[in-house]
């Protein structure tokens, strides 16, 4: 077995805790923001209904979970 580090054997990516800034229900996608000030749309039909302001767990461009205080 090797060591992978903090991220995903299989795509290298990294979970990222990000807030989320805009939410498009429709199409179930959010706007987020990362910590370096980057954004990113987000898929976020795992963890749904999500607002502004709430922080979720984003791994290979999907929100996996809700981050909670």
């Amino acid at each position: 077995m090797s060591d992978c580090g903090d991220h995903c054997i299989t795509c290298s990516d990294e979970g990222i805790a990000m807030q989320v800034e805009r939410v498009d229900e429709r199409r179930g996608l959010a706007l987020c923001l990362a910590p370096d000030g980057s954004k990113s749309t987000v898929e976020i039909t795992l963890v749904e209904p999500l607002a502004p302001g709430d922080r979720v767990l984003v791994h290979a461009g999907v929100a996996l979970t809700e981050l909670t205080e």
